[in-house]
């Protein structure tokens, strides 16, 4: 349940469409089977998995959705080596050279050949609507898979207008600042991980774990003209996480004070268990991202908050 990584959108407009509406609008693209001939298929399932009976599960003003997604293994190496061959024949045969365009149309033909006898492999990704803070919440460390859950929703709900979420302060501004001055915010705590990164094109760039990050090493980097483009922190001994320079949180880790208290909860079944979990993390992921927000500058574009 806990969720690892972080990508935030701007809800652009109040969500309001109650959950057994939004319910009926998924229905629309269930999760299925990837067919033969379909290298990939994306579609709902319930966010309880096989405890669950609805693709919706809502709790307080969050919205949790899974979308789940079935791909065939297409080794690259495999099929460029079956387009080397088939077109190294053709040149033999022919005495002729193989062009760039006949080579995609036979990468294509090649492709089309291995798709059914290919195997496939699933993944699920979580996401929460937060009405009343006007959020959505996408579990995913790759931007191109939370687009692909926005698509989806847009697909099943007519639109969906959201925006990255932006803020005023530019974060490898504000985490370089925090790391040359040794001072931050007294709820954030710096950790050992850090990427500083030459702002000119194709600057060098620096990756540094487990090291003590106010060595006179990397002083010197960042007096050199380096920038802080991600930084480990940890914030109110609750959450640990690396913030990037996109406002993005990635290796998202709850402190054992918080695991305590969902230890704590009382919950027999796994649906208690569940719900104890989403609650007690949607409340300290709300209250991390305000306040982290805020210690940024705010939003640069604040849209209209539901609630």
């Amino acid at each position: 349940m806990w969720f690892r990584n972080l990508i935030l959108y701007r809800l652009t407009q109040p969500f309001d469409l109650h959950p057994e509406a939004l319910e009926e609008r998924l229905e629309k693209k269930p999760f299925r089977p990837v067919m033969d001939m379909e290298p990939a298929f994306t579609g709902w399932t319930e966010p309880l998995g096989k405890e669950g009976r609805q693709l919706v599960h809502s709790l307080g003003n969050c919205i949790l959705l899974c979308a789940r997604k079935e791909e065939k293994i297409l080794p690259a190496a495999a099929v460029r080596e079956l387009v080397e061959a088939r077109a190294a024949e053709i040149e033999e045969r022919e005495e002729r050279k193989v062009r760039a365009k006949e080579r995609r149309e036979l990468r294509e033909t090649v492709l089309l050949e291995m798709i059914p006898r290919a195997f496939s492999k699933s993944s699920c990704q979580y996401a929460y609507i937060d009405s009343k803070n006007g959020w959505l919440v996408v579990d995913s460390a790759s931007p191109g898979r939370a687009e692909e859950l926005i698509d989806l929703l847009r697909e099943c709900l007519g639109s969906f207008p959201v925006v990255p979420l932006q803020v005023r302060e530019a974060p490898d501004a504000i985490m370089t600042e925090w790391l040359q001055q040794g001072e931050t915010p007294a709820e954030v705590q710096i950790g050992d991980e850090c990427e500083l990164r030459d702002l000119v094109e194709d600057g060098a760039i620096v990756r540094v774990r487990r090291e003590d990050l106010f060595s006179e090493e990397i002083r010197a980097h960042l007096e050199a003209g380096k920038r802080v483009m991600r930084l480990a922190l940890t914030w109110d001994e609750r959450v640990s996480f690396v913030l990037d320079e996109k406002f993005q949180l990635r290796r998202l880790r709850f402190q054992d004070v918080v695991l305590d208290e969902a230890g704590e909860a009382g919950a027999e079944t796994f649906a208690e268990r569940f719900d104890a979990d989403y609650r007690l993390m949607t409340g300290e992921l709300n209250r991390l991202l305000l306040r982290l927000t805020t210690l940024f500058g705010g939003e640069e574009q604040a849209g209209i908050v539901a609630g």
